[in-house]
């Protein structure tokens, strides 16, 4: 029975967090999240990666054939 006085409590809060907008300072934000500015040419943040290509063509199998083999086996 004396569920009304929270619940309204829950519903202000809600409204609180719901309307309520900060002024945020995002060049702080963005210093605490350790983001760091584009210093290199490079905006490609892949470019650490090394280069796979030649794995792709040694372990490239194309396997259209078996799982095709296998469906119409089992129609």
């Amino acid at each position: 029975m004396g569920r009304g006085r929270a619940k309204a409590k829950q519903i202000k809060v809600a409204r609180k967090l719901k309307y309520y907008s900060p002024d945020t300072d995002l060049n702080r934000l963005q210093q605490e999240l350790g983001a760091e500015s584009q210093k290199s040419g490079s905006s490609d943040p892949y470019d650490d990666e090394p280069d796979y290509s030649d794995y792709a063509d040694k372990y490239n199998v194309d396997d259209e054939d078996e799982f095709g083999n296998y469906s119409q086996r089992e129609s």
